[in-house]
């Protein structure tokens, strides 16, 4: 019986919270576009800054045993005019 009345209280307590935040924060359009704004820049920053946490990893753990840089070959024509 604590199990089916702990989930009442907790939907009880969440239709609650649920209305409060529509009477209050989502009074027009305009609430719901910033909060929808704000919430996409929120993710996107995160999102970043989970790309570079990940980039900074596998760049530390895949180049480390190889610290030469590959070098470039010569593609074309040395143009001689240019030697002084």
């Amino acid at each position: 019986m604590e199990h089916r009345e702990l989930q009442q209280d907790l939907e009880e307590q969440w239709g609650q919270v649920v209305s409060r935040l529509q009477g209050e924060l989502f009074q027009s359009d305009w609430d719901i576009a910033s909060f929808t704004v704000f919430f996409i820049f929120i993710g996107l920053v995160l999102l970043l800054v989970l790309l570079v946490l990940i980039r900074c990893c596998c760049c530390c753990c895949c180049c480390c045993d190889d610290n030469e840089k590959p070098r470039r070959h010569k593609v074309g024509i040395e143009n001689m005019a240019l030697q002084p």
